[in-house]
């Protein structure tokens, strides 16, 4: 369509050693530093090696210029991390508001603090098209008689749009605490009739249209969860709908709820009733980063793009349950009962609670809703923290990230709890570089700005550092919510699934109500897809990069209430009941420095290949379980991975090509998966070899078997570097050219929940067979891809 490219208007950043650096080179000199790492010479290699491998003891992993082996790097990485630290850290994160583009003495105080530890570091500045609340309205009317006269109308509920202030709470009290709103919402001034519409997702609406319940010209009232929040609204303005208020459900708090004899938040765990879930509305699923530049970076003076499709175009509101429930009484005999519907649209629901009845609407003529939403729109700047620890390594360089950003003054657990655990893991590394110690390997660590809004920070970055990371960048990690609970979580690219249970085993969990038990023998040893909703996304699905997100974010049936999103995501809240000793903070810390640790200082990469080609091979068999079951009326997801799933996706599409023809082609598929796979346990049995043959003592006179097994061990590592990216299509998929890769993207329609083989599943999802059998090509192809990489 004539868009301009970052490469044809923009410079790009790259390196000659380390990473990003202070000197800006254009596009073609980028290009050509980039080819000469690539093409690295037998005297560089050897060089290199020299370094790293040849006087290496027998049987230790440490460098000429280090005094640290790798098992001395391990637990120094152990023992620093501190709870105390960290707590003081969470203080300071959350001590007052730090909105995408207004925390700048934040991202000072962050690069100095990098930069005391040993870290050099610098702020990196992205212009970005964003929006703060000025003004906003909810208020139920209603009028008596069935008179036009606009004076007849009378205000039935006001509400606050505020949360309440906790005298135990000082974060609740801050003067300059931040309005509850939508990040990118529009602004708007609606009155109208309203619905219920249970979660928003795609097959919640297919059930109001239906049953005939009229949506157009009216405002959604619709229950946090499921899906995106942005996607919701996204669905309500397709369908003709004016208008958007989103509540917090307490029946999706599980069994801790004040139903069920649990103390409110500040007394208890359970919800505090007047917490509003703040966020972003953005099409997440569409594409992160800044709305204005799709596929380029931020920066000063680039052409901006229209933002249609990609932000709402009708206003939205959050509220909290207890102003929720004189909305949802207002519908009380109108309309069919949520149980009308199916089970879907009683699930977690408070059905009864405080009175509530359920009922869709719309609601009836004499009572509306009036929606008032005025947001300033702005280019703005925000800021990146990036700090680097130069490797021996150049073009192999681990990236280690973390948002800094919160829609509160608070923000503990999201995103602070990660703040207060990369600060420790960077201090942690700053006292080994005092020890003389230096990674093999390159690593790059970031304080990103704007993740709340649609991941900004990271997006922009990535984007603009596009050929040099294509080139250099081995792994990324994400650490978002470090602490909210007691359980492990994670979500990783299958590469990195072996590297995860070998950390986790390593580190001793906090709760030792079995002596010596480790973080590994307490987690369930799930690790979900990768989807979207941080700063992971442009690395894995834009970039080709083997990502990974983790913390104990996990829940369980007693976890406290969560207040996401909330001025009770607070210190307070943390210190009562999230992590009251900081516990968490220090055994996460622990294990983000030794995942860095595992992936920057060890001959080999610490990935594998075989894991990635089992699980494509059980990605093809859901989609085969997929295709026998999308045409049964009976279908009956268990899981809540599935129902998310099953309700987000269209239904009854015109069929199109042959389904037959289709199912058929998967064979193809798994023929291409069982070749890879051959290549891949090769490809890691040699990785193993060539790991004992670095452990093992060679004379210094038998230079060239150094030299060769320096050539082996690079050539090894460069493989497993471009498995990932083998899986990039630049043609990008169906509708959001933005997401490349054909194995993980974000639901279409959940927006974080990961999809595997998003082509296909969109295409069965469509009953469009002819589309899908072109994705069957293109996938086939990157499986080939990969396999020759691997070879």
């Amino acid at each position: 369509m004539g868009k301009t490219t970052a490469n044809e208007t923009t410079p790009l950043i790259t390196t000659v050693t380390v990473g990003p650096p202070r000197r800006r080179y254009p596009h073609q000199t980028l290009r050509r530093l980039c080819t000469i790492a690539l093409s690295s010479s037998l005297v560089a290699l050897l060089l290199t090696f020299l370094v790293t491998v040849v006087f290496a003891p027998a049987r230790r992993h440490h460098h000429a210029e280090s005094r640290l082996t790798y098992e001395e790097l391990q637990s120094l990485l152990l023992d620093t991390p501190s709870a105390e630290k960290a707590s003081e850290w969470s203080k300071y994160y959350t001590s007052g508001p730090h909105l995408a583009g207004k925390n700048l003495s934040q991202a000072e105080w962050t690069r100095d603090h990098w930069d005391e530890w040993g870290i050099e570091s610098e702020i990196v500045a992205y212009d970005t098209y964003i929006n703060y609340p000025r003004d906003h309205r909810l208020a139920l009317l209603e009028k008596p008689n069935a008179a036009s006269n606009p004076e007849a109308w009378k205000v039935a509920f006001e509400a606050t749009l505020k949360e309440d202030v906790l005298p135990e709470d000082p974060t609740t009290s801050l003067t300059d605490s931040i309005p509850v709103f939508h990040g990118y919402s529009a602004s708007g001034n609606v009155t109208a009739p309203f619905v219920y519409v249970n979660y928003g997702t795609y097959a919640d609406f297919e059930d109001l249209v239906k049953a005939n319940v009229s949506l157009e010209g009216k405002i959604a009232i619709a229950r946090y969860g499921g899906i995106f929040r942005g996607l919701k609204v996204k669905r309500a303005q397709e369908l003709g709908m004016v208008g958007t208020v989103l509540f917090s459900d307490p029946g999706d708090d599980g069994e801790v709820t004040e139903e069920n004899g649990y103390e409110l938040y500040p007394d208890g765990p359970a919800r505090n009733p007047s917490s509003v879930q703040r966020g972003s509305v953005q099409f997440l699923s569409v594409a992160p980063g800044d709305p204005t530049t799709p596929g380029y970076p931020s920066k000063p003076g680039v052409p901006r793009m229209p933002v249609d499709g990609a932000i709402p175009s009708i206003p939205s509101l959050p509220i909290s349950y207890v102003e929720a429930i004189p909305i949802l009484k207002a519908l009380h005999g109108y309309g069919p009962k949520a149980e009308d519907f199916n089970e879907y649209w009683t699930r977690n629901t408070g059905l009864g609670y405080k009175g509530v009845k359920y009922n869709i609407g719309p609601s009836p003529d004499n009572v509306v809703l009036n929606l008032y939403n005025d947001q300033e729109y702005t280019i703005t700047p925000q800021w990146d923290v990036i700090g680097i620890i130069n490797g021996t390594i150049s073009d192999e360089v681990v990236i280690v990230g973390n948002h800094r950003d919160a829609w509160i003054a608070g923000g503990a657990g999201d995103p602070n709890s990660g703040s207060a655990v990369i600060n420790e893991a960077i201090r942690s590394f700053g006292k080994a570089l005092e020890s003389g110690w230096k990674p093999l390997r390159t690593i790059v660590f970031a304080s990103w700005d704007g993740e709340e809004y649609g991941l900004i920070g990271s997006t922009e970055w990535v984007e603009e550092y596009l050929p040099w990371l294509t080139v250099a960048n081995v792994v990324y990690i994400n650490v978002d919510v470090g602490v909210r609970s007691p359980v492990f979580d994670a979500s990783a690219a299958p590469m990195l699934n072996k590297l995860l249970y070998d950390v986790t085993a390593m580190v001793p969990s906090p709760n030792q109500t079995v002596k010596g038990q480790t973080v590994g023998d307490l987690w369930n040893g799930h690790i979900r897809t990768m989807g979207s909703g941080s700063d992971f996304t442009a690395f894995q699905d834009y970039a080709g990069i083997p990502s990974l997100d983790f913390g104990f974010g996990g829940q369980s049936k007693d976890s406290p209430v969560y207040h996401y999103h909330s001025n009770y995501d607070s210190y307070h809240w943390m210190a009562e009941f999230g992590d009251p000793d900081f516990a968490y903070h220090r055994t996460m810390a622990q294990i983000l420095a030794l995942t860095v640790a595992k992936v920057s200082d060890t001959p080999l990469l610490a990935l594998n290949a075989t894991d990635y080609a089992v699980a494509l091979k059980g990605y093809v068999a859901k989609i085969e379980g997929k295709l026998s079951s999308v045409d049964s009326s009976d279908y009956k997801p268990s899981s809540d991975d599935e129902i998310i799933e099953f309700r987000a996706r269209p239904a009854d599409p015109v069929l199109q090509g042959d389904p037959e023809a289709f199912s058929l082609s998967l064979a193809r598929l798994q023929k291409s998966i069982a070749e890879l796979k051959d290549a891949a346990v090769n490809l890691d049995a040699k990785s193993d070899e060539l790991a004992e043959k670095a452990n093992e003592h060679i004379p210094w006179w038998k230079w060239i078997t150094k030299a060769k097994l320096l050539h082996e061990i690079r050539a090894t590592n460069t493989k497993y570097k471009n498995i990932e990216r083998a899986f990039l299509y630049q043609g990008g998929l169906d509708g959001r050219p933005w997401f490349k890769h054909v194995v993980f993207a974000p639901g279409i329609w959940t927006g974080y929940a990961g999809a595997v083989f998003p082509g296909l599943v969109e295409s069965i999802d469509n009953k469009d067979y002819v589309n899908a059998l072109r994705w069957v090509d293109i996938i086939d192809d990157c499986i080939k891809t990969a396999t020759e990489t691997m070879k």
